[in-house]
């Protein structure tokens, strides 16, 4: 399971409307509004990194709103829960 966090900038009143079309999309499992340089941050956990690429350019950069993105990767995931299982379809 691939882990990232995105970092999106959102334009001016449409933080709802992009928090929910987010959530629409397969793969991004939370979306937190967040105070600072970006407006949300969008939890990823897909399989693979072609997954990730694919649900970027193709869903999150046009969902409305987004003025732009900064992805980070997770290196290691570290939980008391059994991630794998519980994004798992």
């Amino acid at each position: 399971m691939v882990t990232a966090f995105v970092l999106i900038s959102v334009e001016d009143r449409k933080v709802h409307e992009t928090v929910k079309a987010l959530l629409k999309c397969k793969g991004v499992t939370e979306v937190h509004i967040v105070a600072g340089e970006y407006d949300m941050v969008a939890v990823v956990r897909v399989s693979n990194n072609v997954e990730l690429g694919s649900l970027i350019t193709t869903k999150i950069v046009n969902a409305p709103g987004v003025e732009r993105t900064k992805t980070l990767f997770a290196l290691e995931s570290h939980s008391p829960y059994d991630l794998e299982t519980l994004f798992s379809e």
